[in-house]
C-alpha cells in the first residue's frame, strides 16, 4: 500500500486497539468507537481492558465523532459478533458499522472485516449495505477484504504481530493489496486465502475445532468422575503418545469458542445440513457448570456442611486467565446454579473491580471471612500461587476445594 493511505479502525476493543496502534507506525490512523468513555480513556493513554500499552503517537487519533473517519480510504471493522438468547448470530453491530462506513465510502476505498462470521456474511450481508447507502458498485467503485482476528487476550505469546494472519480480498488485485497491508505489521507473516468465504470459514472452524475437542475432554471428565478416576492423571499418561492432542476439560465461555460454533451451525442448517457433532459438543460444554455445581453440593454434604445458606468463595470470573474480559463467562452459570440451592456466593477476581452492591470482593486473604467451599474457576497467575495454608485460612471447617483448572497438587476435587 502507498504510504499516503489513511486507515480508520472501527471498534476499539481487544482486536481494534492493537490494530490501530500497529498500523499507526506506518500510516495515519483514526481509531473510532461509539463508546465515548472508552475513547476518552484511550485519549489519556489508558486501556481499561489492560491488554496493551497506549503510547503517544502523532499518527493516531482516537475519536467517537464519526466525521473523523471520512478521509480514510481503508476501513477495518472489528466490532463484536455475539449470539442472542436463542444462540442465533447477532449481526446488529456489523450492520451498524457497515452503515456508518457506507456514509463515507468513496471511489477505490477498501473495507476490511475482522469480526468472526459464518461464510458469506461479508459479501451477502455487509456488501449490500455498503452498496445501497454509498450508491457505489461493489468491485467496480469499492472493494472488500476479510482478515479474521487471531488475538488471544492475556497471552503474551499470541499477540497481533506474533500470529500468522489470514487475508483475503474481493478481487485478485485487492487480495494482494490487503495482504501487503498486513505484511507491514505481522511479524509472523500472512496467508492469502483464495476467497473471502474461505477466509471466513477458516476462522469459524478454528474455534469450532477447539470446542469439539474440549467437549470430548469434558465428557471424559464426567465419565471418569463416575469411575473414581483422576482425569488429569489419565491425560498425563495419554499425552505421552506423539499424536495425542493436548486438550483439557473446563468451562467454555468467552466470545470465541463458546460463540463461533453457533455461527457455523446456523449457516450449515440454512444450507440444508444438520451438524450433529457440533450441536452435541455445544450441549456437553454448556452442561459443565451444572456438573460443577452438583459436585460442590455433594462435597459439602460429605463434609457434613449445611447446604442452605452455605458460603462459597469463587476465585475467578473472567472467561479466561489473566485478562479482564467477562463476556459469556460460564462462571456466571455456576453462581446461578449454586443460588438455586440457596448457597451464598462471594467472588474474587483481580481483573474485576469489587462493588459494594455486588458479591464481588477484594482479596479474600486480607479479610476475616471463611467459606464452606472454594471453587477455583479461572487460572489467573495470582491464584496459581495460592498455597494449601492460604486455602485452609479461607476455609470454614473441613476444606472443600474444587480445582476446575487442575492447577494444585492438593484439592478436594479436580475437573
Amino acid at each position: 500500500m502507498k504510504k499516503e493511505n489513511k486507515i480508520a479502525v472501527i471498534g476499539l476493543g481487544y482486536v481494534g486497539l492493537p490494530l490501530a496502534l500497529a498500523f499507526s507506525k506506518y500510516y495515519k490512523v483514526v481509531g473510532y468507537d461509539v463508546n465515548e468513555k472508552r475513547v476518552s480513556s484511550l485519549q489519556k493513554g489508558i486501556d481499561s481492558n489492560l491488554d496493551v500499552a497506549v503510547p503517544v503517537n502523532s499518527n493516531l487519533v482516537f475519536s467517537s465523532n464519526e466525521s473523523t473517519i471520512k478521509k480514510a480510504n481503508i476501513y477495518i471493522i472489528t466490532v463484536p459478533t455475539p449470539v442472542n438468547a436463542e444462540n442465533i448470530p447477532d449481526l446488529s453491530f456489523l450492520k451498524s458499522a457497515s452503515q456508518l462506513v457506507a456514509k463515507y465510502l468513496k471511489e477505490e476505498d477498501i473495507v476490511i472485516y475482522e469480526s468472526t462470521v459464518y461464510p458469506g456474511v461479508t459479501e451477502d450481508f455487509c456488501v449490500p449495505i455498503l452498496a445501497e447507502i454509498s450508491g457505489l458498485c461493489y468491485n467496480t467503485n469499492f472493494y472488500c477484504g476479510y482478515s479474521p482476528e487471531r488475538i488471544s487476550p492475556g497471552a503474551d505469546k499470541y499477540t497481533l504481530q506474533n500470529v500468522v494472519k489470514v487475508t483475503s480480498g474481493s478481487t485478485p488485485r485487492v487480495a494482494e493489496l490487503v495482504d501487503n497491508l498486513y505484511k507491514k505489521i505481522i511479524i509472523a507473516g500472512t496467508y492469502k486465502a483464495p476467497s473471502i468465504k474461505v477466509a471466513e470459514a477458516a476462522k469459524v472452524i478454528e474455534n469450532t475445532q477447539r470446542d469439539v475437542n474440549i467437549a470430548l475432554m469434558n465428557e471424559l471428565a464426567m465419565m471418569f468422575d463416575k469411575m473414581d478416576i483422576d482425569t488429569s492423571e489419565v491425560l498425563a499418561a495419554a499425552k505421552t503418545k506423539w499424536n495425542f492432542l493436548d486438550f483439557k476439560p473446563g468451562l467454555v465461555g468467552g466470545h470465541c469458542i463458546g460463540v463461533d460454533p453457533y455461527y457455523l451451525t446456523y449457516k450449515s442448517e440454512k444450507s440444508g445440513y444438520i451438524p450433529t457433532l457440533l450441536h452435541s459438543s455445544r450441549k456437553i460444554n454448556n452442561s459443565v457448570a451444572s456438573f460443577i455445581v452438583d459436585k460442590t453440593i455433594k462435597l459439602m454434604i460429605e463434609a457434613d456442611k449445611s447446604i442452605k445458606n452455605a458460603t462459597v468463595l469463587i476465585l475467578g470470573y473472567t472467561f479466561k486467565e489473566n485478562c479482564a474480559d467477562t463476556r459469556n463467562t460460564k462462571v456466571k452459570d455456576i453462581i446461578e446454579g449454586l443460588g438455586k440451592f440457596s448457597c451464598k456466593t462471594t467472588i474474587y477476581d483481580p481483573y474485576v473491580a469489587a462493588h459494594s452492591n455486588t458479591n464481588f470482593i477484594n482479596n479474600p486473604l486480607n479479610r476475616d471471612e471463611k467459606y464452606d467451599a472454594i471453587i477455583v474457576a479461572v487460572a489467573h497467575d495470582k491464584f496459581v500461587k495460592y498455597t494449601p495454608k492460604e486455602f485452609k485460612q479461607l476455609s470454614k471447617g473441613k476444606l472443600v476445594l474444587l480445582d476446575i483448572k487442575g492447577i494444585y497438587n492438593e484439592s478436594s476435587w479436580k475437573l
